[in-house]
């Protein structure tokens, strides 16, 4: 992984947080997209001189499309987009533009950052573009009219959803891609404490 930039959405903590720990100790330069706070200061004292950080708002698109501009304007290469930021919220919650919360944050912001770096992704001798989802994607159902918000809101139904949608974008994405030297992965990380 040496000269490898990865950027993480969410490295600030949990899955991400340690994901960034061991692509470091494999020599990676890691750019994590997070909010600014005392929790991405920790993380990034943490995790030493490898580290950036860019402050994005995954619940706000024109936040996300900022954090493009900024990447893009930085930086040069990309060799691996780790789309890992997620949440889980019992009660409903919109984003920004009016969407689900976890439909915008945990997919959405995904879909617009990857379709935003996928260029210069492309342009590199290989590359990788990684969605964390979950094996609640099983469960998941799409429900359109669900989108903006529902009457009868369950965050598990909705969190179901938002990874059902990681997942077909990821293959549908990695049918997109044949040919090129950018792959799309999707995975389920298993229990984590």
């Amino acid at each position: 992984m040496h000269s490898k930039k990865i950027l993480i959405t969410g490295g600030n903590g949990g899955i991400g947080f340690e994901t960034a720990k061991a692509l470091i100790a494999q020599g990676a330069e890691v750019i994590i997209a997070s909010r600014a706070s005392a929790k991405t200061d920790a993380a990034l004292a943490a995790l030493g001189p490898s580290a950036r950080h860019l402050a994005v708002d995954l619940s706000d698109l024109e936040s996300v499309r900022g954090l493009a501009d900024a990447y893009l304007a930085e930086h040069a290469q990309l060799d691996v987009l780790i789309n890992n930021a997620g949440l889980f919220p019992t009660q409903q919650q919109l984003t920004q533009q009016g969407f689900e919360m976890q439909f915008g944050v945990n997919h959405l912001s995904h879909f617009l950052l990857t379709q935003l770096l996928l260029p210069l992704m492309l342009g590199q001798p290989s590359a990788r573009i990684v969605t964390v989802a979950s094996m609640l994607h099983q469960k998941g159902k799409l429900d359109f009219a669900s989108l903006k918000g529902s009457a009868k809101y369950s965050g598990q139904r909705a969190y179901g959803q938002s990874k059902l949608a990681n997942v077909l974008f990821a293959v549908e994405l990695a049918n997109r891609l044949s040919g090129t030297q950018v792959t799309s992965n999707v995975l389920h990380p298993g229990g984590v404490a």
